[in-house]
Formats: structure tokens, sequence, C-alpha cells
């Protein structure tokens, strides 16, 4: 009899929107072992069906803690996403486009790096993607290695040695990929809401540039798009 205690899983934090290519970064962080804490923010966005998403994929994944928290970056303004009196775009344009939140994703990985130090986990795992995307400063590789080399100075555990890793699985592949990915996974799409003007019951408007990247994404898959849409 082997009387060997099993090693415990290491702990990850998943930064969980309740879209698409968070799911995915959930499901490929639990394939890889990680004992998965789930984190979502609350930052004043216009698409708050995305939470209650974010709580399904969670609770179908099973994942160990899932962690919701408030920050109004409505207050600042600046975006289609927090400010209401900006229309969002449903013609794709040149450009970083207004749907861009500032600093978004620097707050969101700052957030995550300060719960992982709390947990001693030492792995973030976030759902960029810098191939089909719509151009965001704050999704491409050089964003993820400059704070992965901030947090090795700015934080307690990153001066005494202890490394983070921030993990972004979905960085350099297409849209179609990432479907492809969920699928086999086991991840269920019909949870999630990418849509940037869903409403309150979670249904997309599919012209936004996220519910078009999302379409053609499970069209190039070959897979059945189970997305709600307002209009269908």
């Amino acid at each position: 009899m082997n009387l060997t205690p099993s090693t415990p899983a290491r702990k990850a934090v998943v930064l969980l929107s309740g879209g698409l290519d968070s799911a995915t970064a959930l499901a490929i962080a639990r394939e890889q072992g990680f004992e998965t804490c789930a984190l979502s923010v609350a930052y004043g966005q216009r698409h708050e069906a995305e939470l209650d998403a974010a709580r399904r994929v969670a609770a179908a994944a099973g994942v160990y803690r899932h962690q919701l928290i408030e920050v109004n970056l409505d207050a600042l303004g600046g975006s289609a996403l927090t400010d209401r009196s900006i229309a969002v775009p449903e013609v794709p344009a040149p450009g970083i486009p207004v749907t861009y939140v500032p600093a978004r994703n620097t707050l969101f990985l700052a957030l995550a790096l300060g719960w992982a130090e709390v947990l001693g986990a030492q792995d973030i795992f976030i759902g960029v993607n810098a191939v089909d995307y719509s151009g965001y400063p704050d999704c491409r590789p050089a964003f993820i290695e400059a704070f992965e080399a901030l947090a090795a100075v700015a934080t307690k555990a990153g001066v005494e040695g202890r490394r983070f890793h921030i993990h972004a699985p979905l960085l350099r592949m297409s849209k179609a990929e990432i479907v492809r990915e969920g699928q086999r996974l086991g991840v269920d799409y019909a949870l999630t809401v990418s849509c940037y003007q869903a409403d309150a019951q979670g249904r997309a408007c599919g012209r936004c540039d996220s519910c078009r990247l999302r379409r053609e994404g499970f069209e190039a898959a070959g897979i059945a798009d189970p997305t709600r849409y307002r209009d269908a």
C-alpha cells in the first residue's frame, strides 16, 4: 500500500469575464492540473450580463473559489463599454476602437496579482488574444511580458524569489482554434456572454465587434454557434 501523501494541486488565479476566451483559459488551467480560483471584476461595464455568465461558468467548472471585485471604471469614462453616452460601434473601423477601456487589463492583472500573493499562488491565467481581436494594446505579447516582469519587482513574493507566471494560453490562437480547443475541453459556450451590449437576459446584439469575432470563430471552426441573439 502506498502511504505517500498526494501532492496538493498548485493554485492559479484565472481572470474570468464570462466570455468565450476566459472560459477557455479557465478550462486550460484546469487541464494543466491547477486548483483554479476565478476572479471576475465588475468595472461598471454596460454588459453586466457577462458577470452572470462568469458565475455560471465558474459553477460549471467547479472552481475552488470565485471572487467578484467591484472597481467602477465608469467614473473615468473614455470607453463605450463604461460610458453609455458613447455608442458601441457596429461597423469595423481602422485604429483602436472606442470599446477599448483604458488600463483595464493592467487593473485586472494587478487585482489578480494581489489575490494570488494572498493565496500563495504563483500562476495567473488571462484569456487575451492578439490574433482575432480588436487591436487593444493590453492584449499583446509585449504587455503580458512587461506585466510578468513588473510582478517580480512589485510584490513581496517576487523580491523573495517566488516568481509569478502570467499565462496567456490563447495569445497566438485564432478564434476558430480557441473554439475548437474549448470544445475539446468540454466548455459549454452556451453559458458564456461575449457581446459588448448584451441585454439583461444575456442575449447578444449580433453586430458589435465582439459578436462578429465570436460568430466568425464558430463558423471557421465548423462548430454550431450556441449564442442567443436578440433578433433570433
